[in-house]
């Protein structure tokens, strides 16, 4: 179970603090377990900061107090405040990206879902860049009218096999099993059952899809479809 420690302090020397920070990242350097270190400032207190350090599990948290560095730092870290910092420790019960779910949700409902209901979750100026395609396609019908062709050509799924997010962006890499139908770029249906390996990096706006960049195997799947040499 991920474990987040909340570092509660007073200080009016926080530059001090932060480069005492950067030392402790600079020391830690293949023995250090934290994951994710996030400082915020009291918006009506400038002087009270809370940190926030996140850690894979309370074990790995507990492995990471007990470096010598880290010991050396948090005394650094006492005297740069007004006091004694206040550690609160947080078992995580619930962690959601939202951008995430939303990336989820529209590869499992690709193949499964019409296209017209695909396109109800991009913005209306949504913008898809595809390295096929001649020029990026603009807007909810234009994508419509592409994903029409693959459902024509193909019965297929998405499966979802990593995802990262960051800021308001999040890439998911996915793998693709279908059953070759209909034409498909002029190749009749061949029946045969395909697959490939992609990613899709995907931006959103007020949790709609405005912008995905595919990357995916095209030359792969037109060799399993007998068009490429073996």
């Amino acid at each position: 179970m991920t474990f987040v420690q909340l570092i509660d302090c007073r200080t009016d020397r926080f530059d001090e603090m932060n480069r005492l920070m950067d030392k402790w990242v600079e020391q830690t350097k293949g023995k250090r377990t934290a994951t994710h270190d996030v400082i915020g400032r009291d918006r009506s207190d400038g002087s009270h900061f809370v940190e926030i350090v996140e850690f894979p599990s309370y074990d790995e948290a507990m492995r990471n107090s007990h470096l010598p560095e880290t010991g050396r730092i948090y005394e650094e870290m006492v005297a740069l405040c007004d006091g004694p910092p206040v550690f609160t420790d947080l078992d995580v019960v619930r962690d959601e990206q939202l951008n995430v779910l939303v990336a989820r949700a529209f590869f499992t409902a690709m193949g499964r879902t019409p296209p017209d209901r695909i396109v109800d979750q991009l913005t209306d100026d949504y913008v898809d860049h595809d390295p096929s395609y001649p020029r990026p396609v603009q807007g909810r019908d234009g994508v419509r009218a592409v994903l029409e062709g693959w459902y024509g050509a193909f019965d297929f799924s998405f499966r979802v096999d990593d995802q990262m997010a960051e800021d308001d962006r999040v890439c998911s890499r996915w793998t693709w099993t279908a059953h070759h139908k209909g034409e498909f770029l002029g190749i009749p249906a061949t029946g045969q059952d395909v697959s490939m390996q992609g990613m899709t990096w995907q931006r959103f706006r007020e949790g709609r899809i405005c912008e995905s960049h595919w990357m995916y195997d095209r030359a792969g799947l037109m060799e399993q479809l007998g068009v490429l040499g073996d």
